[in-house]
This record gives C-alpha cells, structure tokens and sequence, in this order.
C-alpha cells in the first residue's frame, strides 16, 4: 500500500518535527490506525511532497518526524480554470472533487440566477473554507501537490467583468460545437458550466457578449454535477494526459 498522504497549510523541511493539527491526527490515529514508525506523505501546496515518520502516538496527539523531499509533481498539461454555477449540498462537493481529480487548475464559485443555494457574508465565507477543504482532500486522495485555489462566488456578470486572458467556453444543449470540433487550447481555458436549471438567457447573452464560445456534450442534457466533469474528462482526452 502506498503511504498516506496530509495537506498541511504550514511549512515543511527534511529534519522538521511536530505533531500534526488535530484533524490530520484524528484521521491517522483513528480511521487509519497507524503505527509508530508507519511513513506519510505531507504536503502543503507550495511545490513537491515531504516523507515523514511517526514517531509517537498519544491518543490523538501525532508526532511525526519528516525524512525527505521529492520534487514531483502531477499537474495536467492542461490549465483549466473552471467556473461553476453554484449547486446545492452534496453536488456542489462531488463536482468540486472530482475537477480536482480530473486535473483543474483553479475553481470559481458561480451565484447564477438559478443557484439554489444562496450565498452572501459570514456563510459565503463558511462554504468557501469548506469547498477549499474538499479540494484539500481531493488533491490527498489524488496525488497532487498543487491545491487549487477556491475563489469567493461571484455573479456570472461580475466575473466576466473581470476575467482576464484564456479561452471561454461554456456547456450549452443547445451549442452546435463539440469539443472535439474545437483547437488545442494554446494557453488557460475557463469553462463555464450552469447550476440546476442552467442559466438564465441573460446569462447567457453576457457569456455571448464577451466571446464565449458555446458547446456541447452529445445530444443529452447533463446534470450539473456532471456536466463539467464530463467536459474535463474530454478535454483530458483530447489535449490533456488521458
């Protein structure tokens, strides 16, 4: 079995020793029930992965010795940056995770017109940490050493207001391109995928108005924890490492 991996949101060195934050030990004292001189794999977002050794185990206090560096990375040859339209509880989550295995570079957090959640504030704030942390997990799952970054939701308007630079494409039924119709993006590309119910059409002419490119995924119409998820998977395949 390979060792398992932590995201830890601190510096790491060979030769560094501490005991891991309280959720990180929780899970490798209880769900893992690892032992004394068990290996994990820490990393923290800023490049590479650090081999580490526990050294005690005191009910959920672990300590941990870290015994090397290795330079890699698992990044996909593809930059993508995908834009969300908001979804309800546990969608939101499995779309979130399953990009970042699919080898996204960056999310942003979409509050469309018909996003059923609604988010301002304190509990913008609160569901953006969580979303962050499910991108943690994700990347400890999935090998990779890069955490996207979770930006704050924006209204569609907003951000195309801001977005600056990259190839636009957003998932519509009713597109006549397929990806494969499209060429190889030659630098990052922002897909834009609907919350449940799509867009609104004003929604979609702003998306028009600053040259998005609209597109296809087959003749059925996706759920929207599916949709991007499935167009990642093609782009991967088409340009990417699949």
């Amino acid at each position: 079995m390979s060792a398992p991996r932590f995201y830890l949101d601190q510096p790491l060195a060979p030769g560094a020793r501490f005991s891991l934050p309280p959720g990180p030990a929780r899970h490798a004292a209880r769900a893992l029930r690892l032992t004394v001189d068990d290996t994990l794999i820490l990393f923290n977002g800023r490049g590479g992965e650090y081999a580490a050794r526990i050294e005690r185990i005191h009910k959920d206090e672990v300590a941990v010795s870290v015994t090397g560096f290795a330079d890699i990375e698992r990044e996909s040859r593809l930059r993508v940056l995908l834009a969300q339209g908001i979804s309800s509880g546990e969608r939101m989550d499995y779309t979130l995770q399953k990009a970042v295995e699919l080898g996204v570079a960056a999310i942003q957090p979409i509050a469309a017109k018909r996003s059923v959640v609604k988010l301002a504030g304190e509990r913008a704030d609160k569901r953006v940490a969580h979303w962050q942390g499910v991108v943690a997990s994700a990347c400890e799952q999935c090998g990779r050493n890069q955490v996207p970054a979770v930006a704050a939701p924006l209204a569609l308007a907003h951000w195309l207001g801001e977005h600056r630079g990259g190839r636009l494409l957003f998932l519509s039924p009713l597109a006549e391109a397929r990806l494969a119709d499209l060429p190889a993006p030659t630098a990052t590309d922002c897909l834009v995928a609907g919350p449940e119910g799509g867009f609104e059409a004003d929604e979609i002419a702003a998306l028009h108005a600053a040259g998005a490119t609209p597109v296809r995924l087959g003749p059925r119409v996706l759920r929207t924890e599916t949709a991007a998820l499935a167009a990642l998977a093609a782009m991967q395949t088409l340009w990417g490492d699949f």
